[in-house]
């Protein structure tokens, strides 16, 4: 797991898979020239102004390596590193416009400096605030995280099932807590579905009470399974495959097992299942389902990774998927982190003799409709 922790946090500071550019516009030669670190960190491979500068720039350099430690060690002790991921990657877009970068403009030698000033300035003030722990509760961009923040009750209560669950997937080998951390996301977007929080951006918190209770019991329920468990993360994690009933949570579940089985979660990660139809008989069901998913490590919009993790290859103008993928195209359009791809997909499923139902959709592709945005 630490390694996806690094990828995750190089990406956040723009020194991580980055794209390449043979024809260098960001600026004139003599720029190039000023950052004495260019050569010898091979910064030619980046066409983007602000990469370039903490490439090549030594004082930024530093700094960005600073940056990529707070980072880590706050993915380190939370569970739901999406959300910081995603967090992010949005304060690096709007540190950067603040400084005047944008994307891969020119920019003269008189703008510079007071440039440079400006990305420091600001990284390190972002490092203060990531190293406050305190700031791990007010980094959340969703309804539900705002909801247990703004309750202190909630709020310690979130807390003290964060640092139970770090502790089990602490005792786990990297690839089964990779899963056992997609499990714990599954059970948040379980909880927000079950609360009624699903789609609620833009109501006030005020009018979410009826939903606090619901949240309560969920944590609590929660860290006593936690605390029952007494150390052995197998009793939480890994012990279900089959769904009480054909529904989002059973397409979530699904959608988890093909993401786990094509070693999608260093790339994606499920942000959201919204159910829109269903078709179900005694023994089978179909249910159609929109699946919005964040992009984590950035890949090519066709590729196996886009075929197999988000079912379809894109075309990075439209931001649509591609009707008929066919072989893929010599393309360096790759979606950034951050990014936020939705699918529509009908999930196929059967009712077994213990009850439960079991997925027999074993692969996302082909879906049936996709869109691509820039995001936060």
């Amino acid at each position: 797991m630490r390694g996806l922790v690094l990828a995750a946090v190089a990406i956040q500071i723009g020194l991580a898979l980055p794209a390449c550019a043979e024809d260098q516009p960001v600026s004139d030669r003599s720029i190039l020239k000023a950052l004495p670190l260019f050569e010898t960190n091979h910064c030619a491979v980046f066409s983007d102004v602000a990469e370039l500068l903490f490439c090549g720039e030594p004082e930024l350099n530093a700094v960005a390596s600073k940056l990529n430690g707070a980072i880590q060690a706050q993915l380190n002790r939370i569970p739901n590193r999406r959300l910081a991921i995603e967090e992010n990657a949005e304060w690096i877009k709007d540190r950067n416009s603040s400084c005047g970068v944008f994307g891969s403009q020119k920019i003269s030698n008189e703008e510079l400096k007071p440039i440079e000033a400006c990305l420091s300035k600001e990284t390190e003030e972002r490092v203060a605030v990531l190293e406050n722990p305190n700031f791990d509760c007010l980094a959340t961009n969703t309804t539900a995280g705002m909801l247990i923040c703004s309750d202190p009750a909630l709020a310690i209560a979130k807390t003290e099932l964060n640092g139970l669950v770090v502790d089990l997937l602490a005792k786990l080998k990297p690839d089964d807590a990779r899963q056992a951390l997609a499990e714990y996301e599954r059970w948040t977007r379980e909880r927000d579905r079950k609360c009624g929080l699903v789609d609620k951006d833009n109501i006030p918190l005020d009018e979410l009470s009826a939903s606090e209770a619901c949240l309560a019991e969920y944590l609590n329920g929660k860290t006593e399974e936690m605390v029952a468990a007494k150390g052995d993360p197998k009793k939480v994690f890994g012990r279900h495959s089959l769904s009480p009933l054909p529904d989002a949570d059973a397409v979530d579940l699904c959608v988890a097992q093909i993401h786990s089985a094509n070693a999608c979660d260093d790339f994606v990660s499920v942000n959201r299942v919204f159910q829109i139809d269903d078709e179900v008989s005694d023994k089978e069901a179909l249910i159609t389902a929109e699946v919005e998913m964040i992009v984590l490590s950035p890949f090519a919009v066709c590729s196996p990774v886009a075929s197999s993790c988000t079912g379809t290859c894109w075309d990075a103008k439209s931001g649509k998927a591609k009707s008929s993928p066919g072989p893929s195209p010599a393309t360096r359009d790759s979606f950034a982190v951050a990014h936020r791809l939705r699918v529509e997909k009908a999930f196929a499923f059967q009712k077994t003799d213990s009850g439960g139902w079991r997925c027999t959709t074993t692969a996302l592709q082909p879906v049936d409709f996709g869109v691509a945005q820039s995001g936060p």
